[in-house]
């Protein structure tokens, strides 16, 4: 393999997170990325990161849409859920538009 195509797996130690699935069981599913230092423990220097998801039913099948979540605790990010699925999907939408026209179908 030549250097340019190298493939860097070097874990980035101070970027660690404990990733945890809450959903639902209807349309929301909300993903939180807790900070953990090397040792696995919590870091507390750092705040959890959400991530929402959902799926959007097409005639071509599922389309997933998911967004970053603006919340520091759980609470909040089933709050924001809402209108940031709905932003998610407006721009999902466009975007599928987008290609469309360009291809003409």
């Amino acid at each position: 393999m030549s250097e340019e195509n190298k493939i860097d797996f070097v874990v980035d130690k101070e970027n660690l997170y404990r990733e945890e699935g809450f959903t639902d069981l209807k349309v929301a599913s909300i993903r939180r990325l807790t900070p953990v230092t090397p040792e696995g423990e919590v870091d507390k220097d750092r705040f959890p990161v959400f991530i929402g998801v959902t799926q959007l039913m097409t005639s071509e099948g599922p389309v997933p849409i998911q967004a970053a979540l603006k919340a520091q605790t759980m609470a909040q990010a089933i709050a924001v859920f809402p209108a940031a699925m709905e932003k998610a999907m407006k721009e999902a939408i466009e975007d599928m538009k987008k290609r469309q026209a360009e291809t003409g179908a």
